[in-house]
């Protein structure tokens, strides 16, 4: 049971540490989820606006919420493979 343990830990990949190349990335994926969304989603105004809504091309709160969440999934992801390749 304990060589099953340690071998668990040994897989685990060392996480990368914040740095201005992660956060750069991050921002990049959220970019790119927020205008795939925009072009994607159907109804972009339901439910509460937000105040700068001309910012975000009329895109009301809960299809902000999902595209940056998408955009987090992407930018873990991302961070994730480019530090895996030694980019970051």
């Amino acid at each position: 049971m304990t060589h099953l343990t340690l071998l668990a830990a040994a897989s685990i990949p060392a996480t990368v540490e914040w740095s201005p190349k992660v956060a750069i990335v991050m921002i990049i994926c959220n970019v790119l989820a927020i205008a795939f969304g925009k072009y994607t989603i159907k109804n972009q105004n339901a439910g509460p606006g937000l105040p700068s809504s001309e910012f975000f091309g009329g895109m009301g709160l809960p299809a902000l919420l999902g595209t940056t969440s998408f955009g987090h999934l992407l930018g873990a992801g991302a961070i994730l493979g480019l530090a895996s390749i030694g980019a970051l």
